[in-house]
């Protein structure tokens, strides 16, 4: 049972972190994108990059405590993980907007959920390990 309230306190943390990654990167992106006039796939991957380090940073220091100081082997992994999320989230994007007609905004809310999902699993796997 107390191993069960540990993770779902983890996932909660993981949400909250998240949700602070999600504000920057959906905020970026649109200031990027409305203000800057930036294209949508590159204003997609900068304000994803910015929220994958702030990411980074909170996982150590709030969703996993008991995490210790990370290798590089653990660093590098992270990292790695990221790409690939951001590889799905450009992929994503491109497809909801090119394909299917999503305004960039409502498209990235869908590949926001479908990177989430792939970045617990993994993150939790490298930081952890």
């Amino acid at each position: 049972m107390k191993i069960l309230n540990n993770r779902l306190a983890e996932i909660i943390r993981f949400c909250i972190a998240g949700g602070i990654g999600f504000i920057v990167d959906y905020g970026v992106l649109y200031l990027a994108t409305e203000y800057l006039g930036i294209p949508y796939l590159v204003s997609a991957a900068i304000s994803f990059t910015l929220a994958v380090i702030l990411n980074y940073w909170l996982c150590l220091v709030f969703v996993f405590k008991s995490s210790g100081r990370q290798t590089v082997k653990q660093i590098l992994a992270f990292f790695i993980v990221s790409v690939i999320g951001l590889g799905l989230n450009q992929l994503c994007m491109w497809f909801l907007v090119e394909q299917c007609g999503l305004w960039y905004m409502i498209a990235k809310l869908v590949a926001t959920a479908i990177v989430t999902i792939w970045n617990y699993v993994m993150k939790r796997i490298t930081i952890k390990s």
